[in-house]
């Protein structure tokens, strides 16, 4: 664990006269070349950064650029992103496909400003690029080209649903596209009656889901109808695809029935694209395919490796497209593992994970061990993309700079920084980032992340905010955090720890939170917040604990059975698991970590005990309950019981709902007010405590 820092106090003024005269003498040096920071970028002028240095505020979300979906061109040369900016004015998300020059980082706008761009794909040739916009007066989404040699952008599809996920054909005529079928039209009469059929759906499904389908349309958008051929139908519903690099053959992500619940029941199938014949995999679901061999002889996939899916760490296995049974690959990787590329050798795989509190690749050999690359503090926060030749591009983070698009070659594995699209945020006076560890309950070693104040002072004790992940299978990485900091410079020290159920440090760990989704990640919060008190920095009046989602329920749960709170805040919380079984978009996925069916045997007590509402008479902190209406992940009902519980028990409480879907505020406006009210709420409570001796 980390001890006391040692920190030299130095006026403003001597730091000021220190960067003028390093600032001086570097300039008058003959030969020398300007300062590169770790990811092998051109350093910040230190006089700029010091001049416009400043502590961050809630309104600085506002700042932050988000960096998406990185394609490679098919030459290497330039990879095209997708950022998006915040626009408070019409309370959306501005987003713009850049253009940016592998070696020079040198950047072109393609689409400036357009609130629903996305979902790059480069031509086989090059010579255009696909996306996904809204339609001119339209709400859906369609396929667009655009060519890279000049002119304006041209519409390819016009479906009534929309296009969900596409590909382009391995000869560059056609696209492969998912589109969800329209709903049954019922005449006469019975176009009054709106019934359907519940299934594994979420309590605010308002008519009967349809199907999604794969079809296939030149990229002249043909004649008639658009020219688009569906190429498969049924009831069952397609979750996703990929091509084979010949184009002949696509492996199909297959769900039963077109409900979110059914995700459980995923499978894979191929179709052969000139016969039409299909073949259904034997694996057990869920599965989700990854990418084929270079040969198109391999299909890689995902899948836990246990019977309990996503309480276990997912594995990468292999699978022989002509049949045989599947190989994990990455057995030996104790990790939660995400697929990748194949090399163009189509001997390796490229993968993402998590390792304790690093975001990393793995070059994971088809023969041999796997090698964990070493990015020198760059957290992966993309999956990456590989070139014929080696070039890697990926969006990453680093402790104290927020997304941009890193550059690396294959072997060498020297990750370089192409864009400075967050300088403003990287440019702020922030707080250190640190992992801390301990030794937690029942034999794990545990740890968390730590963000300190800007201008952290030793010898001064600070108030504690716990900011706990959700999940359970998230991770607190030492990635940047845009809210951690804002926190941080309120003068507090933020808190993130991963209890048991994290994806950060193996099977074990992850799925020890099976039938105990309270009681044991609430010790490991615990421990980690004495270990955080063992430093001697905390004023221990001042302690805050808050989180969304699983971080709502880890808050409840333990305001619940612990005391020493002076505030808490409860976002989008779990508090009822009977309601998320029944109710939830995800539903009886629950049943995995809860013993299985709530209404099976005499189970329904072992729900009731994991559920914060059994012990909310417990509770006497200060609480903020946040929530969407339209939350389909956890339903809003779960957040008026707990409300209501508060209340009746003389508890001070606010309940706080946006009326919007989503499991989180989508637009920006309610993004920022959720985020001032948490802080507010934590600061007025933090103030009527006081100072801690």
């Amino acid at each position: 664990m980390s001890g006391a820092r040692i920190r030299q106090q130095i006026t403003p003024t001597i730091l000021l006269v220190i960067i003028v005269l390093a600032a001086f003498l570097l300039a008058m040096s003959p030969g020398v070349t300007p300062a590169v920071d770790p990811a092998g970028s051109p350093a910040r002028n230190p006089i700029a950064v010091a001049a416009q240095a400043r502590p961050l505020t809630v309104d600085d979300v506002g700042l932050e650029v988000g960096v998406s979906s990185p394609q490679l061109s098919p030459d290497s040369r330039v990879v095209v992103v997708v950022t998006s900016r915040p626009d408070y004015e019409e309370n959306r998300f501005m987003r713009t496909l850049v253009l940016v020059d592998v070696f020079t980082g040198a950047q072109r706008q393609l689409t400036p400003e357009r609130a629903a761009v996305g979902g790059p794909r480069w031509s086989p040739s090059g010579m255009e690029l696909a996306f996904t916009d809204v339609e001119p007066d339209g709400e859906q989404r369609q396929i667009f080209i655009l060519p890279m040699g000049g002119g304006e952008a041209r519409q390819v599809t016009h479906e009534e649903r929309g296009v969900g996920s596409f590909e382009w054909s391995a000869d560059g005529s056609h696209f492969l596209f998912t589109t969800t079928d329209a709903p049954e039209k019922r005449e006469g009469e019975e176009r009054h009656n709106r019934s359907f059929e519940v299934g594994y759906n979420s309590y605010l499904t308002q008519r009967a889901p349809t199907s999604t389908h794969l079809w296939r349309i030149p990229t002249s958008g043909g004649d008639g109808d658009d020219g688009a051929e569906r190429l498969t139908d049924g009831t069952e519903s397609i979750n996703g695809f990929v091509v084979s690099p010949d184009g002949g053959v696509v492996a199909l992500s297959v769900i039963p029935r077109p409900h979110t619940g059914e995700q459980i029941s995923a499978f894979i199938r191929i179709l052969d694209l000139d016969s039409g014949e299909v073949r259904d995999l034997a694996l057990s679901a869920p599965v989700n395919p990854g990418a084929f061999s270079p040969d198109g002889s391999t299909l890689s996939f995902s899948r836990s490796r246990g019977p309990e899916p996503y309480f276990n760490p997912a594995g990468i296995f292999l699978q022989p497209v002509d049949g045989g049974a599947p190989v994990d690959i990455t057995a030996d990787i104790d990790r939660n593992l995400g697929g990748g590329p194949w090399f163009p050798d189509g001997q390796a795989l490229l993968l993402i994970g998590t390792d304790l509190t690093t975001q990393a690749f793995w070059h994971q050999p088809l023969e041999g061990p796997a090698q964990r690359l070493d990015l020198g503090g760059i957290h992966v926060a993309s999956a990456p993309v590989l070139g014929s030749d080696g070039t890697v591009v990926f969006v990453g983070r680093e402790k104290q700079r927020p997304s941009e698009l890193y550059v690396m070659q294959a072997e060498e594995w020297v990750p370089r920084r192409l864009t400075d699209f967050n300088d403003a945020l990287a440019s702020m006076r922030l707080g250190d980032v640190e992992t801390i560890t301990w030794d937690g309950p029942d034999g794990f070693t545990q740890n968390g992340v730590l963000v300190y104040p800007p201008g952290f002072e030793e010898g001064r004790r600070y108030p504690l905010v716990l900011s706990i992940h959700g999940g359970p299978m998230g991770t607190s990485t030492e990635s940047f955090s845009t809210f951690n900091q804002i926190m941080a410079a309120q003068g507090w020290l933020v808190f993130s720890p991963n209890y048991r159920g994290s994806s950060t440090q193996g099977r074990a760990f992850q799925r020890a939170v099976i039938n105990d989704a309270g009681d044991g990640p609430g010790r490991d919060v615990m421990s980690g917040v004495e270990a955080v008190k063992a430093l001697g920095i905390v004023d221990e009046s001042r302690v805050a604990v808050s989180g969304w989602s699983y971080g709502g329920y880890m808050t409840a749960w333990l305001t619940a059975h612990y005391d020493g709170w002076a505030v808490a805040m409860a976002g989008a919380a779990v508090t009822d698991w009977f309601d998320w079984y029944s109710m939830a978009d995800m539903n009886v996925w629950a049943g995995f970590g809860l013993g299985g069916s709530p209404w099976l045997n005499d189970n329904a007590m072992n729900y009731w005990r994991q559920s914060p509402m059994a012990y909310a008479h417990q509770i006497r902190t200060p609480t903020l309950i946040i929530s969407n209406t339209g939350d389909e992940r956890v339903t809003v009902s779960q957040s008026y019981k707990l409300f209501h519980a508060l209340k009746d028990n003389g508890v001070e409480v606010k309940f706080v709902v946006y009326p919007v879907g989503g499991h989180f505020p989508s637009d920006p406006v309610h993004r920022r007010d959720l985020r001032r009210r948490w802080v507010e709420w934590i600061d007025q409570h933090f103030e009527a405590v006081g100072s801690g001796p």
